[in-house]
């Protein structure tokens, strides 16, 4: 299946606020202080558009929620929790008399997508929500048909799946965070479930669970756990993990996808001060191009292969697919990888320690959250970041309007005509022809870089 492409999320949210309410964007919901160890602040069930603060539950329950900047999640141990699709709902049993009397004195109960990017409002339209509820007896429920001896973890694939970037930045990395930590020793409970989304990341699945996945949408069957995570555990930032919340780095995280893809590169090549200029012998450091063919595509890709080559690469052109394996190895063999902005510069994920990121950035206004995107990341992956921005003679722009248009005078008055006006210019009708004098500066930085 192809990959649909989508920038409803980094783009949108550098309009003003008036352009995001357009769009549907709620404001962020701050994170929660735990004052107390085992105390949680929970959030009544009011509305599947909003959730509350409100009362706390026992501690005896040994359940944790939390909501923070891009997503909400609850951690229910030693608990008999049973999950029932028709109703969407996590029934939590208490444990003891007294924490019968105390959920009789709270009724507490929590609304929870789970989806990491619960600030976006277009992403959670199409994520299903499950309701956390405590109950005071089990016979007032639905009974177990199907008891599991491991934990569970619930979320959604839903949102933006399917786009390269957001499988990463929204699903895989959160659940990584989420899911290490059992080693194995988990399943995985899926809501919004695409058959083709775990076809095709079946590596990283399975080397995170050693069971099947659960396609609880489908299932009549009461399934019965005594612990449940529900939502994924997920940084503010993208593509990022904050090791001052998890026992996990982004460093772990590319560990573990050479692991899980067999990439056997670990270190970009270090290039060698050399008094000659005789190449015999020696190893060209490996640039890869990474093409786009519908939309942001560089109209130039030979010129391109030709200047990078006399400057002393070795140089590979592909576009990203579905085959995670595939280019995965690709992109690992190299030691520079550059792309115009988009989902297929993800794959920095697979490049080597040291490498070299180049982000070519469209004509249009669009630095701060291209840059948010790739360059930020890039730091805690140890992945050296250069960008390149293109000007206006650059562009495909100067074919389809003229020299003194607004496109090109004042992008900013384009961006508040809103973001669809904004992204069919600058993002789905533009493509890129390289100045090739001016982007050889860029490759010799690329260069020096490895010297380092």
């Amino acid at each position: 299946m192809d990959e649909k492409i989508t920038y409803d999320t980094f783009f949108a949210g550098s309009f003003s606020r008036s352009d995001q309410k357009k769009l549907g964007y709620g404001a962020f919901i701050g994170c929660l202080l735990i004052a107390l160890s085992f105390c949680l602040v929970f959030m009544p069930y009011s509305s599947p558009q909003s959730i509350r603060l409100g009362t706390s539950v026992p501690k005896r329950m040994n359940l944790v929620c939390k909501s923070e900047k891009r997503s909400d999640y609850c951690e229910i141990n030693g608990e008999d929790v049973r999950i029932d699709a028709k109703s969407s709902t996590v029934f939590i049993v208490a444990s003891s008399q007294q924490s019968i009397r105390d959920l009789e004195d709270n009724n507490t109960s929590l609304l929870i997508g789970p989806y990491s990017r619960k600030e976006d409002q277009i992403a959670m339209k199409s994520v299903r929500k499950w309701l956390v509820k405590p109950v005071m007896e089990s016979n007032v429920i639905p009974h177990c048909s199907q008891a599991h001896s491991v934990p569970a973890i619930l979320f959604s694939l839903g949102g933006y799946s399917g786009n390269n970037y957001h499988d990463f930045t929204d699903i895989i990395i959160p659940l990584y965070s989420t899911a290490r930590i059992f080693n194995g020793e988990v399943k995985f409970v899926v809501t919004n479930s695409n058959p083709w989304w775990i076809n095709k990341f079946r590596n990283l699945v399975q080397k995170l669970s050693n069971y099947e996945v659960i396609d609880i949408d489908n299932e009549e069957n009461i399934h019965c756990f005594t612990s449940v995570v529900v939502g994924l555990k997920r940084a503010p930032q993208e593509l990022s993990i904050d090791p001052s919340k998890s026992s996990y780095s982004m460093k772990d995280f590319r560990q573990f996808l050479r692991s899980a893809y067999s990439l056997n590169k670990a270190r970009a090549i270090k290039i060698e001060d050399e008094d000659d200029d005789d190449d015999d012998g020696k190893t060209r450091p490996r640039l890869l191009i990474v093409a786009r063919n519908r939309t942001r595509a560089f109209r130039n890709t030979d010129e391109i292969v030709g200047m990078a080559r006399n400057l002393g690469y070795e140089v590979g052109v592909a576009e990203a697919d579905g085959n995670i394996q595939r280019f995965a190895e690709i992109v690992n063999s190299c030691d520079v990888m550059m792309g115009v902005h988009g989902a297929g510069l993800t794959n920095m994920v697979f490049l080597p320690e040291n490498a070299v990121l180049i982000q070519v950035i469209p004509f249009g206004g669009v630095e701060w959250p291209a840059r948010a995107a790739f360059r930020e990341p890039s730091k805690d992956m140890n992945i050296k970041y250069l960008d390149y921005k293109i000007k206006a003679e650059e562009s495909s722009l100067i074919e389809q309007y003229p020299a003194d248009h607004e496109v090109f005078k004042n992008p900013l008055s384009i961006s508040k005509q809103g973001w669809l006006t904004f992204k069919a210019v600058y993002l789905d009708k533009q493509d890129v022809n390289l100045d090739i004098n001016r982007f050889k500066i860029t490759l010799l930085k690329a260069l020096e870089l490895l010297h380092q």
